[in-house]
């Protein structure tokens, strides 16, 4: 593929009337899956065009809109006219004509929102994730389109009504239209005026309201502002110098994301969220949790999931293949690799994290308590997890205020994603161990002992911790009094965890 041009961009006076001509021909998440079939569908997102190519082979609406817009062929202005308002479309630059043939000026892809809305994601020819092109040989200042870090990260965010969310870095919109569906108001910055431009166009385009959009780095367009909902996907590659807006922060290391996360506190209204993706140098001299540690700000809590870790070696050649730098000239490629290299043994940095980072603003964390989680996590996990994040951050504020006492005289039920297992030799009398997994979320697992199990196997919210402890305490023969001391700890440990659900009073069935 050759390097992507940057066009002259639509503009969105007559989107409405091109979204309805797009629905009207099927061009969805779901169209698409029923025209192309999953294997060729699945295909398309590995880069792979020749199965689509194949499926769209007829003349139907459907089939010019797939050529035109994810394929990026030329398709006979005849078709196109069938399907679209050419000549409104042409003049407002979505689409180019000449010689009787009609190309797409950018790339416009189908994308289901939380909800089964019908939305769509603009962005630079080439530069979707899955696109005809594929990524790679990006120009500076480009625009990418939706991939797997920008559906990470809308499924970790926590979805509540709010009046004020904002999108650090927006890119082609896609966090913004994911805000736009439960905030009264969205601001949207990119220090990429291109990018506010593909934001406009996405929202238009999906049907969504116009988002504030404004230019400049972080948080200086929004100086002094506050929001409940804060999001961020930002150029977070750890790189030499800064060639690529869309993924170069253009500062050393990972002071971007530290420089970002740390900002946080002063834009955050109390109760508010903020989710963003990062990665962090794993150094010679500093464990990674302390440097994350560090990173909080005052007045928040923090969870944050590590879910990758490379070496250097793994995290260059990434990055490279990116760029499309592997397929210059070896030389030129080999120059670039050893730039890259000589970045991170200057900086004693031995490997990268990524992962994701959750703030809430809380009065305890003001006061001195924030409850922060730094967690290292690399198993599958069920999204969206927004929720999950969400009853995480309430889970810890019961247990910041419950003291062993307090947790022995809690009613608790086990979460309804939790199953059972027990694992032994074919025949034995009893299990080695049991193991406690969810179903759900994080699809965590924890091994239990027989007190463990037992414990939460009879949690139904209707008996106190202590009176459970107390009878199985009896039937095992054991001292009730050591038991009932010794126990708290794995209580909170499955409270935390999530495996158990403290009960309010007004929920609890007796007392």
């Amino acid at each position: 593929m050759g390097r992507v041009s940057k066009t002259s961009l639509p503009a969105p006076d007559h989107a409405t009337r091109l979204r309805e001509a797009l629905l009207a021909a099927a061009f969805t998440a779901d169209g698409l899956l029923d025209l192309l079939g999953a294997p060729a569908y699945a295909a398309l997102a590995r880069s792979e065009t020749v199965p689509a190519l194949r499926a769209t082979r007829g003349d139907a609406p459907l089939d010019t809109l797939v050529r035109l817009f994810l394929l990026q062929r030329p398709v006979p202005a005849g078709r196109v006219a069938a399907v679209l308002p050419l000549p409104e479309c042409v003049a407002d630059g979505w689409l180019t004509e000449s010689g009787g043939e009609v190309r797409a000026s950018v790339d416009v892809r189908p994308y289901s929102g939380p909800d089964g809305q019908d939305w769509f994601i603009v962005s630079d020819l080439g530069c979707a994730v899955g696109g005809a092109g594929g990524i790679g040989s990006h120009e500076e200042g480009v625009v990418l389109g939706i991939g797997g870090a920008s559906t990470t990260l809308a499924g970790i965010t926590v979805r509540r009504p709010v009046a004020s969310a904002l999108d650090v870095g927006t890119g082609s919109g896609i966090q913004a239209l994911h805000a736009s569906q439960h905030a009264t108001r969205v601001t949207a910055t990119d220090l990429n005026p291109r990018a506010l431009d593909f934001t406009r166009l996405t929202l238009a385009l999906s049907g969504a309201a116009p988002a504030d959009l404004r230019e400049g780095s972080l948080y200086e367009p929004v100086a002094g502002e506050t929001y409940d909902l804060i999001v961020s996907n930002p150029p977070f590659v750890i790189s030499p110098g800064a060639r690529l807006t869309y993924r170069d922060g253009g500062m050393a290391g990972d002071d971007l994301c530290r420089t970002l996360v740390q900002q946080t506190g002063d834009r955050l209204n109390e109760g508010g969220y903020a989710h963003f993706l990062a990665n962090w140098q794993h150094t010679e001299d500093e464990e990674w949790q302390d440097r994350l540690r560090s990173w909080v700000p005052h007045g928040c809590d923090a969870w944050i999931v590590q879910r990758e870790v490379q070496d250097v070696t793994q995290y260059a050649e990434l990055w490279l293949r990116d760029s499309g730098d592997h397929r210059t000239e070896p030389a030129e490629y080999a120059a670039r690799y050893d730039a890259w290299l000589d970045e991170f043994e200057a900086s004693g940095t031995k490997g990268v994290g990524f992962g994701w980072i959750t703030l809430r603003k809380s009065a305890a964390a003001a006061a001195g308590k924030p409850s922060i989680v730094i967690e290292e996590w690399p198993h599958a996990v069920e999204q969206p997890l927004g929720p999950a994040i969400e009853t995480h951050f309430a889970r810890q504020d019961y247990l910041r205020d419950q003291d062993d006492a307090a947790l022995l005289a809690g009613h608790f039920i086990l979460a309804a994603e939790v199953v059972q297992e027990q694992v032994g030799l074919p025949g034995a009398e009893d299990p080695e161990h049991v193991v406690l997994r969810q179903n759900r979320g994080m699809r965590r697992a924890t091994k239990v002992d027989a007190v463990g199990a037992g414990f939460a196997g009879v949690c139904d919210g209707s008996l106190p911790a202590g009176r459970i402890l107390d009878a199985i305490a009896q039937l095992m023969n054991e001292d009730p009094v050591l038991l009932r001391d010794r126990t708290p700890q794995a209580i909170r440990l499955l409270v935390e965890e999530g495996f158990l659900e403290p009960l309010p009073p007004a929920g609890r069935t007796s007392g």
